[in-house]
């Protein structure tokens, strides 16, 4: 059976995604778009909120997302905030963004990895 809400919610967020995706490809501001197309500023920024979030909610495993460890894709790791030991072999990145951290090891699948930095990118 099709639920209704979810599928008008789908619509509505792939409808601002697209208005968020051609504002970047204009090289507008928000505002200066927001006028052109006549939206309010505060609409936009509610909806940009909207679709991170929605695209936050995909990125997580379905049957997992309360644990910290399911936030966290296969062949990532937690970061923890305790520098290394200048003993210990580290291999890969970390990258920090807005307070959180993503570390990228050497055995992260790159398909995960582009659609992490596309999902970035739109945001």
């Amino acid at each position: 059976m099709v639920n209704t809400r979810e599928v008008a919610e789908e619509y509505r967020l792939s409808h601002w995604a697209q208005i968020m995706q051609e504002r970047q490809e204009t090289g507008l501001s928000i505002r200066a778009y927001c006028l052109q197309i006549g939206i309010a500023v505060n609409t936009y920024f509610y909806w940009q909120r909207r679709v991170r979030a929605a695209a936050c909610q995909e990125l997580m495993p379905a049957a997992h997302k309360q644990s910290e460890e399911a936030l966290v894709p296969s062949g990532w790791a937690i970061c923890k905030t305790e520098e290394p030991q200048p003993t210990e072999k580290v291999h890969g990145i970390t990258v920090e963004i807005g307070g959180c951290r993503i570390a990228v090891e050497d055995g992260t699948d790159p398909g995960l990895l582009a659609k992490v930095c596309r999902v970035l990118v739109s945001l």
